[in-house]
């Protein structure tokens, strides 16, 4: 049989690092791209996003920005059900992170010492929307949601427009929803420019979120370089399956396809404890392959996928947290027995009827993760991300007569005496 994936049985660990690789463009070339890009939009404003985007998009613009009446009517031109679920997939979502949602608590750390945290909301976001052949208006609920929740005073939406020039009605509807009033049309790294540099036309923003292709993630790694903020490095999206020997290989085949047809650097890849499973996974995969509208893309796509088999689930385990998933479905009768093994994922889901794409559109969690191996470090999207969190302190007179002296001790350790004097003329000013 003829595989669809490249297959590797029990890799030793010393090769791991290799197959955790992602496909990737040249890093130098991407970066000189991008900066070109910033020099552009710092230099030409809105002029420049005008000429990316008939250079990239094909679309001429005679303006950047959609009025608030094109926004308040998308839904009329929304089908009935696909309004529906919207709107459903809105509640859910909203649910789901207005949890997330914390309690100011103030801790009294010895007598007289009190601390705490509050939150705060990030004032201006700019939230980037994938567009062109496949409008991600999922992405605008999975954004401006906790941006609403958060209470951010100003959210800026960029998304690449359609080739007639609208942007499609989906995520006109969401973003309504989501009351975000402030649109945009331009894409690429050049929205992302335009966000963290500003023009007369697009504000700048403090801090940046959304997916995007590599220049995309090039681009906000660049902004993150010039102080703006960015939500995590979200590049082209991949999907990782384990699945033992209770595994259904259609259900199988049908995940990996849905992150494939992403685009063509995407990667799927299925670590199995059943070989005999891979074979048949590999023939649902090509079944299942020929039906699907992006077929060119997702086999572009599977091309640099591989199939990976352990005879220990410990060893799968470890090498699957060295891969560290953007998404991580467990495909077994026995999901949640694995969940304790779990070190590093963006987003996991468990069972034969959890598949990832309800977490990329309704279920309630965010489906802006981290890809890359980046979940080692990073966390996906949440209401915290659109937040600071501020300390506060308040001493009492006997609580700093307590303290105090701990302070002087440590201050003049280190040889900083202002810092030491700062507390002496309170305790002098109190005795006296």
């Amino acid at each position: 049989m003829s595989r669809t994936l490249s297959f590797y049985e029990n890799p030793p660990p010393d090769r791991w690092k290799e197959l955790c690789l992602r496909p990737v463009m040249n890093h130098q070339a991407l970066e000189e791209i991008v900066r070109e890009v910033f020099r552009q939009v710092k230099n030409n404003g809105d002029e420049a996003l005008v000429r990316f985007t008939q250079e990239f998009d094909g679309v001429g613009l005679n303006s950047l920005s959609l009025h608030e009446e094109e926004i308040l009517q998308a839904g009329s031109h929304l089908q009935a059900d696909l309004k529906a679920s919207i709107d459903a997939a809105y509640h859910n979502i909203f649910t789901f992170h207005q949890t997330q949602i914390e309690k100011s608590s103030i801790t009294e750390t010895s007598e007289g010492v009190f601390c705490w945290r509050e939150s705060r909301a990030i004032e201006r976001v700019g939230l980037y929307i994938p567009g062109g052949s496949a409008p991600l208006f999922s992405t605008v609920l999975m954004l401006a949601i906790p941006a609403q929740i958060a209470g951010c005073e100003e959210v800026i939406l960029c998304t690449p427009p359609l080739k007639d020039g609208t942007v499609h009605p989906g995520i006109l509807y969401a973003a309504s929803l989501c009351s975000v009033k402030k649109i945009f049309k331009v894409g690429g790294a050049q929205a992302i420019a335009a966000m963290a540099i500003g023009t007369n036309s697009i504000p700048s923003v403090y801090k940046l979120f959304g997916p995007g292709n590599q220049y995309v993630t090039a681009a906000k790694l660049h902004a993150m370089g010039i102080g703006v903020g960015i939500d995590l490095p979200a590049g082209p999206s991949e999907v990782l399956v384990f699945a033992d020997d209770t595994g259904i290989p259609d259900f199988v085949a049908a995940d990996l396809l849905s992150q494939a047809e992403h685009g063509e650097d995407s990667q799927v890849l299925l670590v199995t404890t059943d070989k005999h499973l891979a074979g048949k996974v590999e023939n649902s995969l090509a079944r299942q392959l020929e039906n699907l509208p992006r077929k060119n893309i997702a086999a572009a796509a599977l091309k640099h996928s591989k199939v990976v088999f352990f005879e220990n689930v410990d060893s799968a385990f470890s090498f699957i947290n060295q891969y560290a998933p953007e998404h991580f479905i467990i495909s077994s009768d026995h999901a949640n027995n694995y969940i304790k093994k779990i070190r590093n994922a963006g987003s996991v889901f468990l069972g034969h009827y959890t598949p990832e794409s309800a977490g990329d559109y309704a279920s309630g969690t965010n489906h802006t993760l981290p890809t890359g191996g980046y979940a080692r470090t990073y966390s996906g999207v949440s209401l915290d991300s659109f937040i600071k969190k501020i300390t506060f302190q308040e001493i009492s007179p006997g609580g700093l007569h307590t303290l105090g002296p701990h302070v002087v001790n440590m201050a003049r350790a280190e040889h900083l005496e202002a810092h030491a004097r700062a507390v002496e003329v309170r305790l002098k000013g109190m005795i006296s």
